[in-house]
């Protein structure tokens, strides 16, 4: 689930229901391209370009087309172009974000993920392609409606993925999991699957962890890490691989037991 912050910033300027519609669009893509699912992953990049192409109506001052009712998004994309510069609507509004959605509706809408004539299987170009752009779309909605630098909203958009899951509480930063039978290997998995792109360092990790698992936590996370390539360190943090996400869902341990 995206971190509030992201969502507060975007609900200063646009409706919530388009919001929560962007943003779940935009995570269920990352999730589909972290675990190879490519042509989910296409298909969620063509939805959260019909969210978007809304949200740009609604920052032009244009009727917004309900959800659920198919858009003109030409129609729409000369719309905004004529819109006359100082008129209230950056460029990124009239220009720059309809250009790069209309990058992602036509992969969504006419590549099809196919393999091509020559061969080459164009899903994870396709695919990489679209959650760049996607970051990008993001980060430029998130600094006209906060006010932000494009660095800084960047920054938030790459920074703010997490996933909520019942088995792992949040308390004030403090994670508590709900599965009293897990032993230390899979608690972990379970810790960092919920802290998503975060990560977690390993003082967190311990200070979350059965205070009888604490004592051969380095060595739980050496096995997890090299052993079964479950984790990685990274910058002097640790995160779920994608072969750790597959784990956790296999074992369906995300419940509360």
């Amino acid at each position: 689930m995206i971190n509030a912050t992201l969502r507060h910033a975007l609900l200063k300027r646009f409706p919530q229901p388009y919001v929560d519609a962007l943003l779940e669009c935009y995570q269920e893509q990352k999730r589909n391209l972290m675990l190879g699912n490519l042509r989910p992953n296409e298909v969620d990049g063509g939805r959260f370009a019909e969210a978007a192409f809304r949200l740009l109506e609604h920052y032009a001052g244009f009727p917004v087309t309900p959800l659920g009712r198919p858009l003109d998004t030409e129609k729409l994309s000369d719309r905004l172009r004529t819109i006359p510069s100082g008129r209230g609507s950056p460029d990124s509004v009239r220009l720059h974000i309809p250009r790069a959605l209309r990058v992602v509706y036509d992969i969504r809408n006419s590549r099809d993920a196919a393999h091509l004539a020559d061969g080459i299987d164009p899903n994870l170009q396709d695919s990489t392609l679209v959650s760049a752009v996607l970051d990008w779309i993001l980060a430029e909605f998130v600094r006209i409606s906060a006010g932000m630098k494009p660095d800084e909203a960047f920054s938030l958009v790459k920074s703010i993925m997490t996933r909520r899951i019942p088995a792992v509480e949040d308390f004030t930063g403090f994670l508590k999991t709900l599965r009293p039978s897990l032993g230390p290997g899979d608690r972990v998995l379970l810790l960092l699957y919920h802290c998503a792109d975060n990560g977690a360092p390993e003082s967190k990790i311990s200070d979350w962890m059965k205070p009888s698992q604490r004592g051969n936590l380095k060595r739980t996370l050496k096995q997890l890490e090299h052993d079964k390539d479950l984790i990685v360190s990274v910058n002097g943090s640790f995160r779920i691989t994608r072969r750790g996400i597959q784990e956790v869902e296999r074992k369906k341990i995300i419940e509360i037991e």
